[in-house]
This record gives structure tokens, sequence and C-alpha cells, in this order.
């Protein structure tokens, strides 16, 4: 409507525009004193007329665009006066200005909203031109992690630290890096990743800058106390009764010294005493051997062995044990040829482990039976598995039987199982668990 509106009145203007020049056209032919005055008059005011109407609008428009250009969209344009297309025409501006205003609030909302996230998060990240180096955006974890005052410009670093600028600005980390930077005579250990955007014609990098010493420091921490507890405690088990019977040896010994008639000295008594202490510090040495065992390995050494004598030595090792126990085992292998080409040490200990943790978790059940298979998987791969129809272990505490030290037998030291994944990994293998109560476990070694 304010289209038309607009078309009809400028045709109007212009059909009066061409009547007065017709009039004075015809009056100067004529020599028409009256119609050239009245042809003239009427051209001239037609003419002022169609341009106040024209600029006028263009005055608006001008007015709105230059608006646009400063980005000033906080103004209204009155809707209630002036002609009707020009009220049609502030109309659609004050509807593009209360668009893009409300386009604006929401972009500036998720701006902060995501400063304040970035604000948050405990890793440094900084945004800066690549040309000019004029920092875009940084948080404050970036310069408390650096321990960097606030700047514009990464030229700043680089007249501070030359050796840190180099590493962070300088340097490309196509992946996540582990670096050290020297700040303040002090090594840091830092995850640095960056990326590179562009932005219309600018370039822009993206660094993002990870503590690490940190997490490392508290890791470790945690760790030594959780080794300290464990080892306390198993030290403390064997060490109290040790002492306890070495102090009642000892006042048995010292009172037959002061009365030897009256207090003759026990033989039997000393001796059992003595073994008790024997078998006790065995037992502590026992357990410093396994715990140093983790440590122990590194490395494998390779070799190819049948799947049939693997298999025949561990039954050899482990015969004389299982018909102690009552205990029935079957050796199952697809094919006599199957081979695999594994540190045979290493996963005959393995073996031992788990079969020696299925006798126990069998004991006293209705015929005990163990069975160790090998099969091929779909992708061509060995995988060793020892079932048995054992008590099965707790849902709870399955995805736990890994971590070193965590036991649920009143003797055991939590060493085994974690060793036994340590050596699947040497083997760029793994080791897979699968039980349920009452029903019996299933390990599985995935070569």
């Amino acid at each position: 409507m304010a289209y038309r509106s607009y078309i009809l009145s400028l045709t109007l203007r212009v059909f009066g525009l061409l009547i007065g020049l017709m009039m004075l056209a015809y009056g100067a032919v004529t020599s028409h004193v009256f119609l050239v005055f009245m042809g003239g008059s009427t051209s001239i005011i037609a003419v002022m007329n169609l341009y106040r109407y024209v600029i006028k609008r263009f005055v608006e428009m001008d007015d709105f665009f230059e608006s646009v250009k400063y980005r000033d969209f906080s103004r209204w344009f009155s809707e209630e006066h002036g002609p009707g297309d020009i009220r049609q025409l502030r109309k659609g501006f004050n509807l593009v200005n209360k668009t893009i205003k409300s386009i604006n609030n929401e972009r500036q909302a998720q701006f902060v909203y995501l400063q304040k996230i970035l604000e948050m998060v405990d890793v440094g990240i900084i945004a800066y031109n690549v040309e000019s180096g004029e920092v875009l955006w940084t948080n404050d974890s970036f310069l408390k992690i650096l321990d960097f005052p606030s700047f514009k410009n990464i030229r700043f670093v680089e007249s501070r630290r030359p050796a840190v600028f180099e590493e962070l600005f300088e340097t490309y980390h196509s992946n996540t890096m582990s670096v050290t930077l020297v700040l303040k005579q002090e090594a840091l250990k830092v995850l640095i990743s960056d990326t590179v955007f562009d932005v219309e014609d600018e370039s822009f990098k993206l660094v993002v800058v990870q503590n690490i010493d940190d997490t490392l420091n508290r890791n470790e921490s945690e760790a030594w106390k959780k080794l300290l507890s464990v080892m306390t405690h198993e030290i403390m088990n064997s060490i109290a009764p040790i002492s306890s019977l070495a102090e009642t040896l000892e006042g048995n010994i010292a009172a037959t010294l002061k009365h030897p008639e009256t207090e003759p000295l026990e033989l039997e008594d000393l001796h059992a005493g003595i073994s008790s202490i024997k078998k006790r510090s065995e037992g502590l040495i026992k357990f410093a051997k396994t715990y140093r065992s983790l440590n122990k390995v590194t490395k494998v050494n390779r070799s190819k062995i049948s799947v049939r004598e693997l298999f025949g030595n561990i039954d050899d090792l482990l015969k004389p044990t299982l018909v102690d126990r009552q205990i029935a085992i079957n050796f199952v292998f697809e094919k006599a040829q199957m081979e695999l080409e594994i540190d045979t040490y290493l996963v005959e200990q393995v073996l031992i482990n788990l079969i020696m943790n299925a006798m126990d978790a069998t004991e006293g059940g209705v015929q005990p039976t163990l069975t160790v298979s090998a099969e091929m998987t779909p992708q061509q791969r060995v995988q060793l598995m020892v079932r048995d129809n054992g008590k099965g272990i707790p849902l709870e505490v399955q995805e736990s039987v890994f971590i070193p030290f965590f036991t649920t037998k009143a003797t055991g030291s939590g060493i085994g199982l974690s060793l036994c994944k340590q050596i699947m990994t040497l083997h760029q293998g793994k080791i897979q668990l699968k039980s349920s109560e009452g029903m019996g476990t299933e390990v599985r070694l995935i070569f």
C-alpha cells in the first residue's frame, strides 16, 4: 500500500509539472502573457513540490542509513506524523531497528554467558590477531597460570619472556602437546594446543594452556597417601604380632636367666615362637617382593609358542595343586597349530594368577571346574579364556578388581590382577572380566 501511494503521489506531481510546462510552451508560442505567467508559476510550484516530495523521502532513508552506519539502533522514528507513505517507511525502519536490536541483545547475552563460562574454567585461553598481535580476548586463568599482568598485545610477552613467547605464540602445536615453561626460575609443565581461524579478512589464533603440574602433584600426592596407607597396614599387620611374640619370648628368657630352677625355659615354646616370627617375617618379605614386581615389568621379550605347549606348561605346573584341592580343569583349543607371539614367562604368570583366583572362587563349591580355552576372534586374533563355576564377583566391585592393592580376600595383597593388566598392556592387548554372583567368572585375554 505504501508503495502504491508513493507512485500515485509522484505521478500526480509529474503530471502537474507537465501541465505547467505545456501551458508555458503554449503561451510562449501564442504570445499569451497570462498563459505564460500561469504556466511558469505552475511549473515552478510543481518542480519545488516534486523536489520536496522526493528529497524528504531520501532524507528519511539517509537518516536511517546513517543510524545503521554508526550502529545506532536505539533510535525511534515517529509513526504518527507525516504522509502515509512516510509513516509506513518509518514503521519499516523501526521494525528493522527493533529486530537488529533484539539480535544484538541475544548475541550480547550469549557472549556474556560464554565469557563467564570461559572465565570459570581452570584452563587458560587467549585469542589474538596473527598479524598485529592485538589481543582479542583472554581469560583470567591464562594470566594466572603464566603469571602475566593484563596486556593488550602479545609483543608484551615477547619483551618480557622471549622463550615463553616463542613456545606459546610462534610454535604451532598441531596436537595437544606437553611442554615445560620456565617462569621466574621455576619450571611449569603445561599442555598447549592452538588453532588459527579467519574472520572476514583477518586471521586470529586461539591458544589454550592447561596447567598439569597441579593435577600431577595432586594425583601423585593421593597415590602416595594410598600407597603409604596400604603398605603401613600390611607392614603393621606383620610387625605387631612379631613384636608382641618377641616381647613374650624375651620375658620368658629373662625369667629363666633370673630364676633358672623355678622358671625353666620351654624349648618347644621357644621353637614355636621363633618359627612364627620366621613365617611372619617371610610373609612381610613376600609382600615387599610382590609390590616391587609392579615396577619390575617394563618390557616383553616375545617369542612364538603354540597354544598346546603353553597349556601343557600350565597343566604340568598346577596339576598337583588341583588334585590336592579336588578341582577339575579342562584345556580347550580350536586348532592344534594355534600360535601366540608373546612373552611366555609373563603370560604364564598371568594364567597362573587367574587360575589360582579361580581355584579360590570354586573352593567349597559343588563339582568345582575350571576351563582354560583358546579361540580366534572375528578379527583373527587369538584370545585366551579362564572360566570357573565358582561364586562369582559382586557387580559393585568388578570395576575395582584391577586397581593395585584392591582385594576382597582376607589374605590377598591386591597385586595379582593389576599385574596381569599391566602385562597385557605391554603386549598391546587387554583383559576383560565377566562375572555373575553364583554363576562363576570368565576372564578374557585378548592379544
